[in-house]
């Protein structure tokens, strides 16, 4: 019954802590389609989308589009 109860509070543990995984934001010029630049973070999927958009604000200047790949 121990090893049961540790066995548990183990699993618990895993399932409340989030998965953080490479995300790459690939920006790419709108009139000829090549990659410009591309950058990958280790984060969650909300931060990485989050910061993928600040890219694209900063990129669109340059009438390019980045997106989360």
């Amino acid at each position: 019954m121990k090893k049961l109860f540790i066995l548990a509070v183990i699993a618990g543990a895993f399932s409340l802590t989030s998965c953080k995984k490479d995300y790459t934001c690939e920006c790419k010029d709108n009139s000829t389609g090549i990659l410009d630049i591309s950058y990958t973070q280790k984060s969650t999927k909300a931060k990485a989308k989050t910061w993928c958009e600040a890219y694209n604000a900063t990129w669109a200047i340059l009438d390019s589009k980045c997106a989360l790949k």
